[in-house]
């Protein structure tokens, strides 16, 4: 249910990865004139990255074979993947994670190929700082976007709620509820899916607050009593049928078609911002995009402009040259960017998205609209996160979270329960 990809996996895949260099003469990789290439996502992105790798390979001879899986079954995947010395020549990396796999050496720097395989001329800078780790390039932004409640217009507009565009509020959600009720709803619905475990609700919610998930040195950036206020609202939320009961999170944690949204378990979901197109492929209500809910109407800074996910060369791959080329060709050719459109996000290029604009259907203009109309709600983007980061996302949130949820543990108890393991997490990376 919960992917664990913890410190002491990573050391594992740290100490095979030393060996597997040493004995990389006597170990298959792939040829130039083929590329590997691993990624999480739904099929319409499997789609479109299919359809990409096919006019790379007419351009340049290069073959690219290309696996996708859930979010939860790639992580486990791509770590077996490594520690066997196998992994894909080119692998989707998420902003959470590439401190950790650039620290345990399971991506390469990509600096040496900027200005020669890799064209980064008319890359967004906030972009390439958040694929930089310790002053080196890790990791090619394959788009920005910002978190987002992916809502559901035909229920609330059942319910009689018009989401404002400039967000809505916490409190506000019990109001919906009653709306919800009042509305005759098929009994099940709730307004929102359980988001106490979900690290950029979290992220958002603190930030608001002149908080932050870590500091820059990678020191926790709130303490005991934030953590337990966390868990006591949405325990409160949880108690008043606001959001989504824990039995139904609980078999929501893989693929896209078991989320809350697509179930019809929820009207409102917590996710990213590029994930609207791959969303509606999967329902027929029409969707549409809001901030993540506010403390305070006039609440600002929680929301940042993030890297929707990078492509990183793996540290095995011997055909690195080759791998940087792709990745140069898929940020910056026009024909490859009018069919990626903007599924992983908004192009990073200026060029790109001058080019692909008038050719974006309406979801994907509400996407590019979205990102650029944030407004006060938006604030700098945050540091790199540490390298225990993933693991206290996986293993510790999300597993206390649902512990509350299911009335194991007090708010009480969960707030610096939380801290405790994070700060012990963090003190051993």
């Amino acid at each position: 249910m919960i992917n664990h990809i913890g410190r002491r996996q990573f050391m594992q895949i740290a100490g095979l990865t030393a060996v597997t260099a040493g004995l990389s003469s006597n170990i298959a990789h792939a040829a130039a004139d083929r590329l590997r290439l691993i990624f999480w996502g739904g099929q319409a992105r499997a789609d479109k990255t299919g359809q990409a790798s096919a006019i790379f390979a007419d351009k340049t001879g290069i073959a690219v074979q290309n696996e996708f899986l859930s979010w939860n079954d790639y992580w486990t995947k791509l770590a077996t993947q490594i520690a066997g010395g196998n992994a894909p020549d080119v692998v989707q990396m998420d902003y959470r994670y590439i401190t950790e796999y650039a620290s345990r050496n399971a991506i390469a720097p990509l600096d040496e190929f900027v200005g020669q395989q890799l064209n980064l001329d008319d890359f967004d800078e906030d972009q390439i700082q958040g694929g930089s780790v310790d002053g080196k390039l890790y990791g090619i932004s394959l788009g920005a976007n910002s978190m987002a409640c992916v809502y559901n217009t035909v229920i609330l507009e059942k319910a009689g709620i018009e989401l404002p565009q400039g967000g809505f509020t916490y409190d506000q959600l019990y109001e919906y509820a009653d709306l919800f009720k009042q509305a005759g709803l098929p009994k099940g619905i709730s307004v929102i899916t359980d988001s106490s475990g979900n690290e950029q609700v979290l992220e958002s919610w603190l930030r608001q607050r002149k908080k932050a998930l870590y500091t820059a040195d990678g020191k926790l950036a709130f303490d005991a009593d934030d953590a337990t206020e966390w868990f006591i609202m949405w325990s409160k939320l949880r108690d008043a049928g606001v959001c989504v009961s824990a039995e139904d999170t609980a078999l929501g944690t893989g693929p896209m078609e078991s989320s809350m949204l697509v179930t019809g378990k929820a009207a409102i979901q917590t996710d990213n911002s590029n994930l609207l197109v791959a969303y509606q492929a999967l329902m027929q209500d029409p969707l549409a995009l809001a901030p993540f809910p506010l403390i305070a109407a006039d609440a600002t800074g929680g929301q940042y402009r993030k890297p929707s996910m990078f492509f990183s060369i793996a540290t095995s791959s011997r055909a690195k040259a080759e791998a940087a080329k792709f990745l140069s060709f898929f940020v910056n050719d026009l024909e490859a960017a009018k069919v990626l459109g903007t599924e992983r996000g908004i192009p990073c290029s200026e060029a790109v998205r001058e080019a692909l604009a008038p050719t974006l259907t309406p979801l994907e203009r509400a996407s590019l609209e979205y990102v650029s109309s944030l407004g006060d709600i938006l604030g700098p983007i945050p540091p790199s996160p540490p390298t225990a980061a993933g693991e206290i996302n996986q293993s510790v949130l999300a597993n206390i979270s649902q512990q509350v949820a299911f009335g194991m543990q007090k708010p009480d108890d969960a707030g610096p329960d939380l801290v405790q393991q994070a700060n012990e997490l963090l003190s051993r990376s």
